[in-house]
């Protein structure tokens, strides 16, 4: 996913709320509202200071100008913060059949109706192949040395949508949650019980059920977000996921 326009970059005054930030280019021409992509906490990526980039645009129906898509740290790595980027990247590759664990899938449908009043992300289809449905979840918590962890916060929606894959699985489908970390620092990925342990508890029971947990990296620089490398997914008790 190559961005549209490119990237500016500047110094994060402040976070005003889930939709709204306030950014200090580094051109030296003041301070522009840009809108910020995503309603979750942002932990670890909402300081004063932080160098971040964004995207311009000319867009008559926009109000903000500017659009927030990355943090850089100042050792080499990125986080993307938009939350509609992930679907984005694994559309993608699901086309081109680059995520393996689903690469004999030969049909993508995003945004299909199932559930309880939901849509999944994409639901794949193939000759001789049970349909998979595709769940797809945004992650840029990092803590503690090179672990990712989700969620950054408390996801009611997220612990719903784990019910619903453990359907899929009831009923003889294929059932994915697919974790686009959207970090270049990160190598693995654990869940977050203290920040939300109902969460973490639906992901262990979704695991039993029988629910594929995949997690994938991403490249990251001012031209786009790329599908990295699959990593490693841990269970609560320090089992990997298999």
């Amino acid at each position: 996913m190559e961005f549209s326009t490119p990237l500016i970059p500047g110094r994060l005054v402040r976070r005003w709320n889930r939709f709204l930030s306030e950014v200090e280019l580094e051109d030296g021409s003041g301070i522009v509202r840009a809108h910020c992509p995503n309603p979750g906490s942002m932990m670890g990526l909402k300081e004063a200071g932080l160098r971040v980039w964004l995207e311009p645009n000319d867009d008559p129906k926009k109000k903000l100008k500017y659009g927030w898509r990355l943090v850089e740290f100042g050792n080499g790595h990125w986080s993307g913060i938009d939350t509609a980027v992930p679907n984005r990247v694994v559309k993608e590759a699901l086309l081109a059949r680059a995520i393996a664990p689903l690469a004999a899938y030969d049909e993508v449908n995003p945004e299909v109706k199932y559930g309880t009043n939901s849509r999944v992300d994409f639901r794949l289809a193939g000759p001789g192949l049970p349909d998979a449905y595709v769940e797809v979840k945004n992650v840029h918590l990092r803590r503690d040395g090179d672990w990712a962890e989700f969620p950054d916060s408390v996801t009611a929606r997220g612990a719903k949508h784990l019910g619903e894959l453990i359907e899929v699985a009831a009923t003889g489908g294929r059932a994915v949650m697919l974790y686009l970390i959207q970090r270049t620092d990160c190598a693995r990925l654990k869940m977050a019980g203290d920040l939300d342990p109902v969460y973490s508890d639906a992901f262990e029971a979704a695991a039993e059920a029988g629910v594929d947990m995949l997690a994938y990296g991403t490249r990251i620089d001012t031209s786009g977000v790329l599908l990295g490398e699959r990593m490693p997914v841990f269970r609560a008790d320090g089992r990997e996921f298999k």
